[in-house]
């Protein structure tokens, strides 16, 4: 059967390989394991193969082994279990070797992509000195819900200490921890503390993680260990449930405000649900494959490096998608094809890659020409992947994923994770494309950029729904009046492009975006502002605005006028736009 493993501390030699089959001891990631157990009732049905499944660029592969291990003096080499009669940790190790072409491939490995590897998860590495945790307990008790959340989502995770010299690995430190060596995270829990009914209405509970030591043995020796003091402060009943054994078995607790402070590097592998019959659906995924391809025509070119290279960085591949919630947890993972995976080629060294993320205008469908406004960007590093999570507002977004410098070439996988559908997708044209309409129907001639910024001073509306000019010398007017839920609607020959919207303002700050491609450059472009009620929602005003590509002044601050035959009235409040004018369609 499939369970946690104890790895024989004198095996191991790929020193990522333990902690993952640990991991993964607890999840059936093998394949029909019952129909590859051996059994003996029926030994005819053993064939001497096995097969196991992983995660590769996108796709789960089938690997199919024999059964015989590497051995010296006839005991196995490599990874396996205390257990004499216990092998899937060797034999799952064989099929990963296999798949990197040799055990040596596996040596400098990292953990987070194997999860990956075992899983089709993704992994979210977390720097704890880099955040602070240890000192900052606002950025640690969020860290801790996050660690729960993944946990209680049957996600994997597992920590280490940094040894920053060869004398650091393995290194036991007086606390019982061991430097430079990969722990996996077993529990996470809030521990109500007390005895008796005290404990149940007490509202005193503790931040608290259960690790486990690959090796079986050499647990944390400070306060929480298996045999402290502390465990006094928790029912006996409590400590059942939490499963507290005082044996050297390798499984230890800690608070998490200890865990901060000698740990130094945490991986979070979430498990990707996406089942619409799952009560435990967690994510919305769109994978896209791409290339980073090197031409030198600079509209077909595909390889324009990182945002230091202004001249070529919008050249790379494009992905557009949309946050459609007022503000969503978004994940974004980028990975490159591992030159691991490639011995006949050598070992090879991966690229260093990244992404930009930047907010877009709201019916943007073409490839973006001019820098936007960049919201969050990932590192850039030679690892096989890089991961961002952010919380983004409510609009359209294009992420840019790159090689670091121009010119270089790959394929990569890109994974975006948000809660409701992005419907992520390739930009791939860089105008509106000629048809046999277009002689017909007319091509356009401009592309204006219209950007909403603000309004001020717009009409309050009172406990009936009625709307109000704020005059401050109508006093009982000014007193019955309150704020509106405005949005704005942009509307270009037939186009519209309508903003979310502000709740309880009277001074929105819209900064949202339309594109336009125009084919009669004299039309107006119409921005209309409403109030969002339950039934009908009411004008508040709307300003005209015509876009020539010579105009000097980019930004306008209007009046709001009535609309029909009333055009020539005033409306109270005033619009801030900025309009972007080209007779080069590919200039924006």
């Amino acid at each position: 059967m499939v369970r946690f493993l104890t790895i024989d501390v004198n095996s191991v030699h790929f020193s990522h390989f333990p902690l993952t089959s640990l991991l993964m001891s607890s999840y059936p990631v093998i394949p029909d394991w019952k129909e590859q157990e051996w059994d003996t009732e029926k030994p005819d049905s053993y064939a001497g193969i096995f097969h196991f499944r992983f995660w590769r660029f996108g796709e789960w592969v089938d690997v199919v082994i024999d059964d015989r291990l590497p051995t010296v003096d006839n005991q196995l080499v490599y990874c396996h279990s205390n257990d004499s009669n216990e092998f899937w940790s060797a034999l799952v190790e064989k099929a990963y070797a296999k798949v990197y072409g040799c055990y040596e491939a596996l040596d400098g490995g990292n953990t987070a992509d194997a999860l990956v590897d075992f899983t089709g998860g993704v992994s979210e590495p977390v720097d704890l000195l880099e955040g602070q945790m240890a000192t900052d307990e606002v950025a640690r008790n969020q860290l801790f819900e996050r660690v729960l959340k993944v946990h209680n989502r049957d996600g994997l995770i597992s920590c280490s200490i940094r040894a920053t010299t060869i004398e650091d690995m393995e290194a036991r430190l007086d606390c019982g921890l061991v430097k430079g060596h990969a722990y996996a995270v077993t529990d996470v829990r809030k521990v109500r503390l007390g005895h008796g009914l005290l404990a149940f209405f007490k509202s005193e509970k503790l931040q608290m993680i259960r690790m486990r030591n690959p090796w079986g043995e050499k647990e944390w020796s400070g306060p929480w260990s298996d045999s402290s003091e502390e465990w006094n402060k928790v029912s006996k009943s409590e400590r059942e449930k939490l499963g507290v054994t005082v044996q050297d078995d390798g499984e230890f607790w800690m608070t998490f405000d200890d865990f901060c402070q000698y740990f130094t590097d945490l991986i979070l592998c979430r498990l990707i649900n996406t089942s619409y019959l799952s009560i435990h659906k967690t994510w919305e995924e769109e994978v896209m494959r791409g290339s980073w391809i090197h031409r030198q025509d600079p509209l077909r070119n595909r390889s324009g490096g990182c945002i230091n290279h202004k001249a070529t960085f919008l050249q790379n591949p494009q992905y557009v998608f949309d946050v459609k919630k007022v503000e969503d947890e978004v994940l974004i993972c980028l990975q490159q094809k591992e030159k691991r995976a490639t011995p006949k080629e050598g070992k090879g060294e991966n690229l260093a890659i990244g992404f930009d993320i930047h907010r877009v205008e709201l019916n943007r469908k073409y490839r973006m020409h001019s820098a936007q406004q960049k919201v969050a960007g990932s590192i850039y590093i030679n690892s096989r992947c890089v991961f961002l999570r952010k919380e983004l507002k409510e609009g359209r977004y294009v992420i840019i994923p790159t090689t670091f410098d121009p010119g270089q070439q790959g394929d990569f996988l890109l994974r975006v994770f948000t809660d409701v559908p992005s419907d992520c997708k390739e930009l791939t044209l860089d105008e509106p494309p000629q048809t046999c309409w277009t002689g017909m129907c007319g091509y356009p001639q401009l592309v204006t950029q219209v950007h909403v910024l603000n309004a001020e001073g717009l009409q309050g509306q009172d406990s009936n729904g009625e709307l109000h000019c704020l005059n401050p010398n109508k006093d009982r007017l000014l007193s019955k009046a309150r704020a509106v839920d405005p949005y704005v609607i942009i509307t270009c020959e037939g186009e519209r492009v309508r903003s979310p919207v502000q709740k309880d303002t009277r001074c929105p700050n819209f900064d949202i975006k339309g594109l336009f491609y125009r084919k009669k450059p004299k039309d107006g472009i119409h921005i209309e502002i409403y109030n969002k009620n339950m039934i009908v929602d009411t004008f508040l005003g709307q300003v005209i605005m015509f876009s020539d590509p010579n105009e000097r002044q980019e930004q306008h601050t209007l009046h709001l006028r009535d609309k029909g035959n009333r055009q020539d009235n005033d409306l109270p409040g005033t619009l801030t736009v900025r309009l972007i004018t080209s007779t080069t369609l590919t200039n924006i």
